[in-house]
């Protein structure tokens, strides 16, 4: 009887010890919110996931060094952060959202200085600084399967357009913004063993000894629009017609009609040492935080004027808005917290101490 009720006392203990660990695999799977605000820590080497609703962290990952930018996999599973470091660096750094855990290290080498990071069409799409090009990673095939120039130095942020045929850079140094869009691929045709350039189709028989040659890529055109000194955080309204950027070294705004592509208005901003400039959801304001002032200024887009600056402390960097379109939130990257604004009345409501010098800030929706 002792022996059975030793044997029930066992096999009673083992189910215990299953049910624990299947609520902790739950919990730790309910951890990761959805959506969850991600926030890069520069100081820290850190990636912070942050619940919204309570504006506290959930977890930590290490990041790889110098992270500056974030985006999620459309899917919410993964973070991509790249290490900048000036050109130092030539990594990014791949983390599992739903451990919190570095997945892989992708080598974009001999590519370096990878900055801005933008997923669209499945693919992701980044900056490589040090070689003044945007590159196109494949997560599938775990490689970039697409690389091309600009000429342009500090080649920083980038934005694709949801249909892929216009891809956006700005181009620090060179004080510009680049408009890339896709043109008509040529046709295919004919070409000597040797190469030579294509025949069209429909054309004569290649010639003995010849060879097929397989339709070319797509080609793009690129238009470089001067705009002001250190050019560098920007966005694309909501409906496609204009290009925002503030322009750091003189601290004024330049509006680009996308269309005509040229700039259309030069707005005397003051924001001086502009970092992130963004549109709210509607399209109806601009936000640009300046690491060389204390305040977020906010511009009406139809206007063109201010409508308020918000104290924030001693800079800001990072900018983003809630999915909702209820809130936005700018890395405050001085005074080490992410400030949280109500975006109906325009005061700040919160802030999220997630650690040293916040930057980069990203969505992580699961599907």
């Amino acid at each position: 009887m002792d022996r059975m009720m030793l044997k029930q006392k066992l096999v009673n203990a083992v189910l215990l010890m299953i049910m624990l660990g299947t609520a902790a695999g739950g919990a730790g799977a309910q951890a990761t919110p959805s959506p969850a605000l991600l926030v890069l820590l520069k100081r820290d080497t850190t990636l912070a996931i942050v619940d919204p609703s309570t504006l506290k962290v959930v977890e930590r990952a290490p990041s790889g060094p110098d992270p500056h930018e974030v985006a999620a996999s459309p899917d919410g599973k993964l973070a991509y952060i790249s290490n900048y470091g000036f050109g130092a660096y030539h990594t990014i750094s791949i983390i599992d959202l739903a451990t919190a855990r570095p997945l892989r290290t992708f080598d974009l080498a001999p590519l370096s200085g990878p900055h801005g990071l933008w997923f669209a069409g499945g693919k992701l799409y980044f900056t490589a600084e040090a070689n003044k090009v945007i590159g196109r990673y494949d997560p599938d095939a775990r490689r970039v399967d697409w690389i091309l120039g600009t000429g342009q130095n500090r080649t920083h942020m980038v934005l694709v357009a949801p249909d892929l045929n216009r891809i956006f850079t700005s181009n620090v140094n060179s004080g510009t913004i680049s408009i890339i869009e896709k043109s008509a691929a040529p046709a295919g045709g004919f070409g000597p063993p040797g190469g030579g350039p294509p025949r069209g189709a429909g054309g004569p028989p290649p010639p003995p000894g010849g060879r097929a040659m397989p339709p070319r890529s797509p080609d793009w055109n690129e238009t470089v629009v001067k705009v002001g000194p250190g050019s560098e955080g920007f966005d694309v309204s909501p409906d496609g017609k204009e290009l925002w950027t503030g322009n750091a070294g003189d601290g004024t705004i330049s509006i680009i009609d996308i269309s005509a592509r040229k700039v259309v208005a030069t707005l005397d901003a003051n924001v001086r040492g502009a970092n992130r400039l963004k549109f709210t959801l509607d399209g109806k304001l601009v936000f640009v935080s300046t690491l060389g002032g204390p305040d977020l200024a906010i511009f009406d887009a139809a206007t063109r004027q201010e409508v308020k600056r918000i104290p924030l402390g001693h800079g800001a960097a990072g900018i983003l808005m809630q999915p909702d379109g209820s809130r936005a939130y700018v890395s405050c990257s001085p005074d080490d917290y992410v400030a949280v604004i109500d975006l109906r009345t325009l005061q700040l409501v919160g802030r999220i101490d997630a650690g040293r010098e916040p930057d980069g800030l990203a969505w992580a929706t699961r599907e």
